[in-house]
């Protein structure tokens, strides 16, 4: 009896330290990144192209999980309300992160408190789009027929809030052109009645015009981004045609519930940034329609509030809101 009861007291210091490690190895299970839109859309495309990498990176997969509705809201509730241990993050964007705040009531997450930052993912350039037969060519001239037919040219919008939507409000109250904002259901639902003429322009997301643009159905009028876009470098930007300090665009970031350990997301964001800094990572990025932006998660946050600070202006002044 007496050298059974030893045996425990033997192995404890050599047990303890393996659990104590074992502990802190993470991850030690998949990850899951929610993505707040069905499989196909843009932040569901360049996630998971980082997400693949990551799974060769770490010895655990990491998954992606659709839920699409509700603009967004019940996914990014889903991701703020998950076990803040790293093992569930969540793709936030323009529309989900900047925009809901300010156009949705009674929203289920507080989009500043309930996340920790990890890093900005992709910046998704918008453009003005117009059907070859639009009288204008340029932004300036694009003003300037606005301004002679107040509330007499139609532009059309994959729908109310969505950030080409925003894009098209914050242009039109900085250059002072009435638009009449067509919405629509979703992009595809816009891009046909742009390509058939029944609307002749639209603020939409190069990655959905470029194969348009490309073969001449339609023509790039300005971008949004606050440089010129590498996918269109001979397009002028908005803010250099007509609107000094224009900046308004997709994009889709990374978080996590907001009591992560510090650890963990130091470590999620070394990885994903070193992803994003690859060049072929990058040039597959262009190659989809964005541009990887990998940043500190202090500079990630900062982007996120001007993002809300900006388009809870945009809301006020165009009196946009959702139902819900």
């Amino acid at each position: 009896m007496r050298q059974f009861s030893r045996r425990p007291l033997l192995a404890a210091p050599f047990i303890l330290p393996f659990a104590a490690r074992a502990q802190g190895a993470w991850p030690d299970k998949p990850v899951k990144i929610i993505v707040p839109f069905p499989p196909g859309q843009a932040a569901d495309i360049f996630t998971r192209v980082y997400a693949d990498l990551l799974s060769q990176r770490w010895p655990q997969r990491v998954i992606v999980e659709n839920r699409g509705g509700g603009a967004g809201a019940p996914a990014l509730e889903a991701g703020a309300r998950a076990a803040p241990d790293g093992y569930t993050l969540t793709a936030g964007t323009s529309g989900t992160l900047g925009v809901n705040p300010s156009v949705l009531p009674n929203l289920p997450y507080d989009a500043e408190r309930d996340f920790a930052f990890i890093t900005n993912v992709v910046v998704l350039p918008l453009l003005l789009v117009a059907h070859p037969s639009f009288e204008a060519n340029t932004a300036q001239e694009l003003v300037a027929l606005a301004k002679r037919t107040p509330g007499g040219l139609d532009l059309a919008t994959a729908g109310p809030a969505t950030s080409q939507h925003m894009a098209a409000e914050l242009f039109a109250h900085r250059t002072g052109a009435k638009l009449n904002m067509i919405h629509y259901r979703g992009s595809g639902p816009a891009m046909t009645d742009i390509l058939a003429g029944n609307v002749k322009l639209m603020m939409d997301s190069y990655a959905s015009a470029r194969a348009h643009i490309a073969a001449g159905r339609l023509k790039a009028i300005a971008v949004t981004t606050e440089q010129r876009a590498p996918q269109l470098p001979n397009t002028p930007t908005i803010a250099e045609a007509v609107a000094p300090g224009f900046r308004a665009f997709g994009w889709t970031g990374l978080n996590a519930p907001a009591a992560t350990p510090p650890a963990i997301l130091a470590k999620v964001n070394a990885d994903v940034t070193a992803i994003l800094r690859e060049p072929a990572v990058a040039a597959r990025f262009i190659e989809l329609g964005g541009f990887a932006v990998p940043t500190t998660p202090e500079a990630y946050g900062e982007f996120v509030r001007s993002e809300i600070a900006q388009w809870r202006e945009v809301a006020r002044i165009a009196n946009v809101r959702l139902e819900g």
